[in-house]
């Protein structure tokens, strides 16, 4: 006699189990990809294309992505990884594009800085600080003028909050309640400048205020409250209430480019790195699912193997694909 399935625990948690474990990989695909990545970086020969790793900011892209939809529209920055594997962007594709190869997600022409995959909703990335908010404004009216239920996200850094075209974006987003969302993932240091050098107020959220539109800080290393805030920001745009803008307070562990830590430059302590690395979303995340008796310690020993297969898998098949012909230089290019 086949014996039921055993049922999977709820907890006490609002969400559905599916939906945090689903969360869980999501991050931990992002962080072994990262640090892979890293590793390869320690051979210049290998990656030579400028890299920025997402390492430490998983729960971002992934707590809000886990709210969008295929048809939604993700506009990403320099630090995109994150916010193509969260939007389900292929794993394989990425890495062959940071090895620059034809069978990479922009065919190798981009690196790390310009992943594009309008298949999975990343129209594109941009090393343009604050260049793909207003792309992503400019797709929001588009919804808006078909009349469709979509919604458009800009990811950006709290550098982005110094350029101009953040503050036109905003404007006109709230001015014709466009279904966009403006993602800050505020890591505290705008290249290698500590934000509060850099701005006269450092409470990014607060500057929804001017625009009548809602404005909000939260734990950006929590993905369970990016998911829920986003999900009501995103919820409400669809319904036509219009934009809305969420600080996320996060830490990046590499550095600003590269595989290294920055500790050597002087802007930065290894006391503020070591605590911002005790406060690991993922970690934190694994012992909220432990205690809510979603997960045992053999299931993600499970999920970690998993996910070590497909980073491999990825890497092997960027180092096997084939670099494009020099004959194709143009293909591609206005002209």
């Amino acid at each position: 006699m086949k014996q039921a399935a055993k049922p999977r625990r709820t907890g006490r948690s609002d969400v559905a189990p599916d939906v945090l474990l689903g969360m869980y990989r999501s991050m931990l695909r992002l962080r072994k990809f990262e640090e892979a990545i890293a590793e390869r970086l320690k051979t210049p020969s290998e990656i030579v294309c400028p890299v920025h790793l997402y390492t430490g900011e998983e729960a971002v892209a992934v707590g809000v992505c886990a709210n969008l939809r295929k048809e939604d529209f993700v506009f990403s920055t320099h630090r995109s990884h994150g916010h193509y594997l969260a939007k389900g962007g292929d794993m394989k594709s990425l890495a062959a594009e940071l090895y620059g190869k034809t069978t990479g997600c922009s065919h190798g022409r981009g690196g790390s800085m310009h992943l594009a995959a309008p298949e999975y909703g990343l129209p594109g990335s941009s090393a343009i600080v604050a260049g793909t908010i207003p792309l992503a404004v400019g797709a929001a009216l588009a919804f808006s003028v078909r009349k469709e239920d979509n919604v458009a996200v800009a990811f950006f850094g709290d550098g982005a909050a110094n350029e101009g075209v953040f503050y036109e974006s905003l404007n006109l987003a709230a001015l014709r309640k466009l279904p966009v969302i403006f993602i800050c993932e505020n890591n505290l240091y705008s290249t290698h400048m500590p934000v509060a050098s850099c701005l006269a107020s450092t409470e990014i959220y607060r500057k929804a205020e001017s625009f009548c539109m809602p404005g909000v800080r939260i734990d950006g290393n929590n993905v369970l409250k990016v998911f829920r805030e986003a999900g009501r920001a995103i919820a409400a745009a669809r319904l036509g209430e219009g934009p809305a803008l969420i600080e996320c307070l996060t830490y990046r562990w590499r550095g600003h480019v590269g595989p290294n830590y920055d500790l050597d430059k002087g802007l930065r302590s290894k006391e503020e790195l070591d605590s911002w690395m005790t406060r690991c979303p993922i970690k934190n995340f694994e012992e909220f699912l432990a205690a809510q008796g979603l997960i045992s310690t053999a299931e993600k020993e499970a999920v970690s193997r998993e996910v070590d297969v497909e980073v491999a898998e990825a890497i092997a098949f960027a180092r096997a694909s084939p670099y494009p012909d020099s004959a194709e230089i143009t293909r591609g290019v206005f002209r």
